[in-house]
């Protein structure tokens, strides 16, 4: 997707090897026309995959998630980091490591609103190393819906995610796979 790429090497600064940061569009500042774009990229990509729900994880996730939502005319469910009040029941739950934030979270959604019947479509800002979208993966598979596939806004192919998720036999599409951050510079593989 050229109009992410160009976006990534104008607006992503490297931080090492490992981190590309991309909070002036993605996730601090949102840029609302190229999350449109992203939206219609993945319901795209997606069309005849029968998706009746689409889920991410707070917080990053949820604006793409969106987008893709609106087009596909299907609900987002965010899966919660911090538990609320309002969120007690018998809560499906898993624990997932951020590298970038270098802490281990509980995340969890309502099983009011994930059933057996739920064709879902996992969206993220990022898959690294794939911990996000295992937990996420786990959850729908608590609720005994089914994982129609993975629509990853940016995914840092030099981890070992994808590898991982592919050899589960998930679907996984990439807008813009990064092949390197070597020298401060964002290589793309495609």
């Amino acid at each position: 997707m050229e109009a992410l790429h160009k976006k990534i090497r104008e607006e992503g600064i490297v931080l090492s090897d490992q981190v590309l940061k991309v909070d002036a569009f993605l996730n601090h500042q949102i840029d609302p026309a190229l999350m449109q774009l992203i939206g219609n990229e993945f319901a795209t990509l997606f069309a005849d995959s029968g998706i009746t729900k689409i889920v991410t994880i707070e917080a990053s996730g949820i604006a793409p998630a969106i987008m893709t939502g609106l087009k596909l005319g299907v609900p987002v469910i965010f899966a919660r980091k911090h538990q609320s009040l309002t969120l007690t029941e018998n809560l499906l739950s898993a624990t997932v490591y951020s590298f970038t934030k270098q802490v281990e979270s509980t995340v969890a959604i309502s099983p009011r609103h994930l059933t057996s019947s739920d064709r879902v479509l996992i969206i993220d800002d990022f898959l690294a190393n794939g911990r996000a979208s295992q937990a996420l993966i786990s959850i729908i598979k608590q609720a005994g819906a089914s994982v129609a596939g993975l629509g990853i806004v940016i995914e840092k192919s030099f981890q070992g995610g994808r590898a991982e998720l592919d050899a589960q036999g998930y679907r996984v599409e990439s807008l813009a796979r990064v092949k390197s951050l070597e020298g401060g510079v964002v290589t793309f593989l495609d």
